[in-house]
Parts: C-alpha cells; structure tokens; sequence
C-alpha cells in the first residue's frame, strides 16, 4: 500500500522560507501525482499545489503562486514544497496526497481531496507575525 511521509514543517516568522518533503513508498508504478493541501484550525482542506510524474506539469492555488515552488525527484519518489515569502495566513498542517494514474488530475480537480487516494499524516506549519 502507499505510503506517505511529509517533514519540513515548523515555525516560521512572516516572510521567511520552508521546505516541505513528500516521501512516498509501497509502490512499484512510475505514473502518478502527488498533491499538496493545506488545513487551517476550522477551516476546511485546501488544495495548495500538484505536480505530475508523467510529465511535470504543475498547479497551483492562486493564493500561493509566485511564492510556493513543486517538484519532484522521480528517483526518490519524493515531492518538495518550497515555500517563500510566508504569511501567517499559510499556518496550517500540511498534507501530500498521492493519486495513479497522473491522468486523473486532468480529468478531476486537482485541488479536490476526493481526486485523492491516498493522504499522509500532516506536518505543521506555524508563521508568525
């Protein structure tokens, strides 16, 4: 079964910078996606960014674009958020998602949690003002 790690996560003070991993293992398929989603305290879960092992493409929330950064080291099946310029809006835990094929996010939202299949346990991130 997959399985999911996320690290990174901690506290941070307004404008400063984390890095986010996604480490996912029980796998042999080279087709997936993996997505980043965000949950604030009473707030539901928010699709913050994705990215495709087929072919790279990525997405992302409006609220984060030009200072949130995907990728992925295929070789390690692991997927990085780099976050820049952070607020205290973007306190929340912070979960990977992963989906196979990567045709799905095509075909499904990919900012959606049902497109999902698999979660990991989450990792917080606190930005101070």
């Amino acid at each position: 079964e997959v399985q999911l790690v996320e690290s990174g996560g901690g506290l941070v003070q307004a404008g400063g910078s984390l890095r986010l991993s996604c480490a996912a293992s029980g796998f042999t398929f080279d087709d997936y996606a993996i997505g980043w989603f965000r949950q604030a305290p009473g707030k539901g879960r928010e699709g913050v960014s994705c990215i495709s092992s087929s072919d790279g493409s990525t997405y992302y929330a409006d609220s984060v674009k030009g200072r949130f950064t995907i990728s992925s080291n295929n070789a390690k099946n692991t997927v990085y958020l780099q976050m820049n310029a952070l607020k205290p809006e973007d306190t929340a835990v912070y979960y990977c998602a992963f989906v196979t094929p990567s045709a799905i996010i095509r075909e499904s939202p990919w900012n959606q949690t049902p497109t999902y299949d698999y979660w990991g346990q989450g990792t917080q991130v606190t930005v101070s003002s």
